[in-house]
């Protein structure tokens, strides 16, 4: 563990995994629970409300910063993703000084092995955002299975922004048989409704006022999805960013909330999802919204 003196504010960070687990084995006796948010750090209101639930639910709570290499597909984009450890450090201390934040570096997580370890995630993983990130879902969970073995926490609180991610973790900790219990956490969006992301610090004012559209659209496709099917919202969200220059869609889909298949035909009571992602100025922004 280290102090980190930011603006003359003293906040302990611990950059090596032995010294953290040391001190969680110290402290765990007297406080049992332990809450756990993982973040790739640029943290925005939203990280800090998962924060501030596991806070509420825990007796510890420990934040991870780390920028994970194996679940880049793309290099360009984990090159130019933001990096921002001192302000991260002093929006934790802000909002509670005892959160306990663990910075590793990749050698300390990886150990000189940067490899993801292969998962079967039942299909979940070929959806969607694994079709267009190769690799992308054995990069999370190999890190995410790590940081639990580390932290050992009693919960770990998720964005439901990254829903696919959500219940891919799910999924390995029920095949891994390991104890935390996962909780979802609704998104949090900006005052346009673009969902919160750390990749927003990258878009310009305009193209950052612009992207409320995504979210526009996603509550325009609710609507039309009650008296519509599947198939012709989809055709519709193609057709209206067709006419939008700024904005390339990657990627629409409606799909079952639990095995994210596509819906070819809506089935009652069943739970659907809407899912999307969008590049500004090649700068890729994800977001989802419950149909029913």
């Amino acid at each position: 563990m280290f102090a980190v003196n930011f603006n003359k504010m003293t906040m302990p960070v611990f950059y090596g995994k032995v010294a953290l687990i040391d001190f969680l084995n110290t402290i765990k006796p007297l406080r049992s629970t332990v809450g756990f948010v993982p973040t790739m750090g640029a943290l925005h209101d939203g990280h800090l409300s998962l924060m501030q639930r596991s806070q509420a639910e825990n007796a510890i709570t420990v934040v991870s910063i780390f920028v994970n290499p194996t679940q880049f597909n793309n290099p360009e984009d984990l090159l130019k993703y933001p990096r921002t450890l001192e302000q991260d450090v002093e929006k934790i201390a802000a909002l509670n000084p005892d959160i306990l934040i663990y910075a590793p570096s990749v050698e300390d997580v990886y150990e000189g092995k940067i490899l993801s370890q292969p998962f079967n995630f039942d299909g979940l993983e070929n959806q969607m955002e694994g079709k267009f990130r190769p690799g992308h879902f054995d990069g999370v969970g190999t890190i995410v299975k790590r940081l639990f073995e580390i932290v050992n926490p009693t919960t770990a609180y998720f964005g439901e922004k990254d829903y696919q991610q959500l219940l891919i973790v799910e999924k390995m900790v029920e095949k891994a048989q390991l104890t935390v219990k996962v909780i979802g956490c609704p998104i949090h969006r900006e005052a346009n409704g673009l969902a919160m992301s750390s990749r927003n610090e990258r878009l310009s004012k305009s193209e950052r006022e612009e992207a409320k559209i995504i979210f526009e659209i996603l509550t325009e496709a609710k609507e039309k999805f009650k008296n519509t099917t599947a198939e012709e919202v989809s055709l519709w969200v193609t057709e209206t960013f067709k006419t939008n220059k700024m904005f390339e869609l990657e990627y629409f889909q409606i799909a079952d909330a639990h095995t994210l298949l596509p819906c070819e035909n809506k089935i009652a009571n069943q739970k659907y999802r809407a899912f999307i992602a969008v590049l500004v100025n090649n700068i890729r922004l994800i977001d989802t919204i419950s149909l029913n």
